[in-house]
């Protein structure tokens, strides 16, 4: 029997998260819902970690969503169901909020909460396999605030309520079109794509990528409620940096900058 897990392994400058739930298309158990925060933090606290990577395991899904079998047991009444979104949410919030670039990596399906997984990841990138649903209204279950919300902020009022009001499919192309994901390779080269892109990700000055990413998550607040002081120093602490003078003398002797995060 296939054991459902996230597993964690990094490679270089990549933690690389992979749904592994074969047996239910990786969908999402309760426990790994729980477990998704706490592997996010360890990749954000270890400093070798520039880009955080997440997939599916295999090709024929990214993430079916929650995993249905477990409705009856963890989700079947109002406080179940609040213990539920709890974990969905605080799981969202932590890859969303992450200091480190995430980049979801689409093949197969995904649906649900493999859709609020992918929105809350920076970059979306997908195989032309790649399909998208979000089922809530096919199966009763209602859309919690924060899920509406992540989905409207990505995509917009008008398309969040096509696929929420028909739970309808969207496939690789629409996706693209529709801003679900930002790029879409053929399904032969897009693990090598995928590659090429954390590749040159993790290449880059840590501490501006973390500027940069401070500043998205900002955005995402509330104009009252932004801490730009925080974006401001993590600019000037780029400008001081051992990384910065490599980035010129790499630029003035025509080499690939090697930076170290300090």
């Amino acid at each position: 029997m296939d054991t459902p897990s996230l597993r964690y392994r990094t490679t270089g400058p990549v933690a690389r998260l992979t749904i592994d739930n074969p047996a239910r298309r990786n969908a999402m158990t309760l426990d790994m819902w729980a477990a998704l925060p706490e592997l996010v933090r360890r990749a954000e606290v270890d400093p070798e970690v520039r880009v955080i990577l997440l997939r599916g395991a295999g090709d024929a899904a990214f993430c079916a969503g929650a995993d249905i079998s477990q409705f009856s047991e963890k989700r079947s009444g109002e406080a179940e169901g609040r213990v539920y979104d709890a974990a969905v949410e605080a799981a969202q919030a932590t890859l969303f909020a992450a200091g480190k670039p995430t980049v979801a990596y689409v093949r197969g399906a995904c649906f649900g909460g493999g859709v609020g997984i992918a929105l809350s990841c920076d970059l979306r990138v997908a195989a032309a396999d790649a399909r998208f649903r979000i089922p809530a209204a096919r199966l009763g279950l209602g859309y919690t605030f924060s899920n509406v919300e992540l989905v409207t902020a990505r995509l917009g009022a008008s398309t969040t309520a096509d696929l929420l009001f028909t739970a309808r499919t969207v496939d690789a192309e629409e996706a693209l079109r529709l801003g679900l994901v930002g790029r879409l390779f053929g399904a032969e080269e897009a693990d090598a794509a995928v590659e090429d892109l954390v590749t040159a990700i993790g290449g880059n000055a840590p501490l501006t990528l973390r500027a940069v990413k401070r500043a998205l998550v900002e955005l995402a607040q509330p104009a009252v409620e932004r801490d730009t002081a925080a974006v401001d120093a993590l600019v000037r602490a780029c400008l001081g940096s051992d990384d910065y003078r490599e980035g010129q003398a790499a630029f003035k002797e025509k080499r690939e900058p090697k930076f170290r995060g300090v």
